[in-house]
């Protein structure tokens, strides 16, 4: 793992502010980065202060304006090249992803993927950002619509993607012509630096002033100062809902926007007319994939009476054969959770669910011994419970399942969207009709809905995000790119008088 550090230029102490090209800290406090694998200290950070982010602010301002005037497809140059190092990196980066968070080091890997592939999207983009003509009701009269940049664009981003969906927002921020600061989880900083020396060698290549990619390593001090100032008009805000809610407050306040990307209480409903054998590896993967710790996980499944034994019956015989154990290992399925605060709100929702009168299907408990020294593995588990349960409509970020049973498609609807949280949902059925009904308006409620597939694993040509209390925010593909700029209506008078709106005469 050293060599890999060196590699990717993080040493045992490393500054935690950049404005691209310039690094530098003004404290002597540092956040320390230990690995849920093993439980062992990979490097420390400089925190970032209040001083220091004031003059991060200042910097993006100046870079912004000279960055919204090199023309889109320009922009898109320089994120192709970072596309191009990120490729180059892959390896490195996805194993600091891995060692770092916890998850698998395939998934590591995918999530550099995922960013080599925004940067891809991001490139067409530049070429692609549309506005519209319309016809006026004046005479000699055109009218359009164009898109420009918004500014400083606020990012802060999760432990459990730690630099993929960074990148969802960053790469298409770039293309639009406004600039970034990114404060990323104080539990992951190091593949937040790892990125940030990426980014800024690209940067520095092409000439780009400094300050178009900003980064600074905090607790949630910056993160709350960030919120409320009114030079970043955007603030896209990844993790939980009570820090979402926070965000959308501060920035409300100033009349600002956010982005928002918070919790989700995902359901897959399995019908009597599915096809089990794609069912069941989409289930497990959904619940225990990164240990329970994406935003898409799946929380909830919802099946019906007539296949439900059986189910179970298929259940408990994959859980038997998962792997747990260090992530780095290609031949283990489960990695550990991101610290021992998560391993206790895993181990709260079990005692609570047993105190609610769930049955437990698959026993959880915590792992220890040799390969388990960290204190941070758990066993997945799946409990019998009831969708009403406070702790069922609560998200908890670990490898824990919830099996309810239905009797018709409008029972399982209701129980899928009768949770707060409104990300991902899910279907397995062969039956066109059920298929259509869950797709319609008066099936799932979230901002994600999948047939025959699970609830995780989104593609970034799709807008990703949800609604209630997930927070209404897309991210990556599809039209999400105008969340980062700024709409502006255009009227040009071409004739030789000036007929007013109307027909209000003015004479002078």
């Amino acid at each position: 793992m050293q060599q890999i550090l060196k590699t990717l230029g993080i040493g045992a102490t490393n500054v935690g502010t950049s404005t691209g090209l310039e690094w530098w800290h003004g404290a002597s406090a540092q956040i320390d980065s230990f690995s849920p694998v093993d439980g062992k200290l990979i490097a420390s950070v400089h925190q970032s202060t209040p001083e220091d982010y004031e003059k991060v602010v200042q910097t993006a301002q100046a870079a912004f304006k000279i960055w919204r005037q090199k023309p889109a497809p320009q922009r898109g140059e320089v994120v192709r090249q970072m596309g191009d190092q990120l490729r180059l990196r892959k390896h490195e980066l996805g194993t600091l992803v891995s060692y770092e968070m916890g998850k698998s080091l395939q998934e590591g890997l995918g999530e550099v993927q995922e960013m080599i592939d925004i940067c891809d999207f991001a490139v067409g983009l530049s070429r692609q950002l549309y506005g519209l003509t319309m016809h006026s009701e004046r005479p000699m009269h055109r009218m359009y619509e164009q898109w420009h940049p918004i500014g400083v664009v606020g990012i802060i981003s999760a432990f459990n993607f730690p630099v993929a969906v960074w990148s969802w927002n960053a790469m298409i921020a770039w293309v639009c012509g406004d600039v970034c600061i990114w404060k990323p989880s104080e539990k992951t900083p190091l593949t937040a630096l790892a990125c940030q020396r990426i980014i800024g060698e690209v940067l520095q290549k092409n000439g780009v002033p400094e300050g178009v990619s900003c980064l600074i390593t905090s607790d949630v001090t910056l993160g709350k100062i960030m919120a409320a100032d009114a030079r970043v008009p955007l603030v896209s805000a990844t993790g939980s809902t009570r820090m979402g809610k926070a965000v959308a407050e501060a920035t409300a306040k100033r009349l600002g926007r956010s982005l928002l990307e918070l919790g989700g209480n995902n359901a897959i409903i399995v019908s009597q007319h599915a096809d089990l054998d794609i069912s069941v590896p989409g289930i497990v993967f959904g619940a225990v994939g990164t240990a329970g710790q994406r935003c898409t996980s799946t929380r909830r499944l919802i099946v019906h009476e007539s296949i439900y034994d059986a189910v179970k019956l298929r259940l408990q015989k994959a859980y038997a054969q998962l792997r747990i154990g260090n992530p780095l290992d290609q031949h283990n399925h489960v990695g550990p959770l991101i610290d021992t605060q998560a391993v206790e709100a895993y181990k709260n929702a079990l005692a609570e669910v047993q105190k609610a009168g769930g049955t437990m299907l698959i026993d959880g408990e915590v792992l220890s011994g040799e390969g388990f020294e960290s204190g941070c593995y758990v066993r997945p588990c799946v409990a019998e419970v009831q969708n009403h349960w406070h702790i069922v409509q609560h998200e908890t970020f670990a490898p824990v399942l919830y099996l309810l049973k239905y009797s018709s498609l409008e029972q399982a609807i209701e129980y899928q969207n009768d949770v707060p949280q409104g990300l991902s949902s899910s279907i397995f059925t062969l039956n066109m009709r059920e298929a259509e009904l869950f797709l319609s308006a008066t099936g799932s409620d979230c901002g994600i809905a999948n047939v025959n597939i699970g609830t995780s694993g989104a593609e970034i040509g799709g807008a990703f995000g949800g609604e209630k209390e997930t927070g209404g925010g897309r991210e990556s593909g599809s039209d999400s790119w105008k969340a980062y700029m700024r709409r502006q209506t255009n009227t040009i008078n071409y004739g030789t008088t000036l007929p007013l709106a109307q027909g209000i005469k003015f004479d002078v």
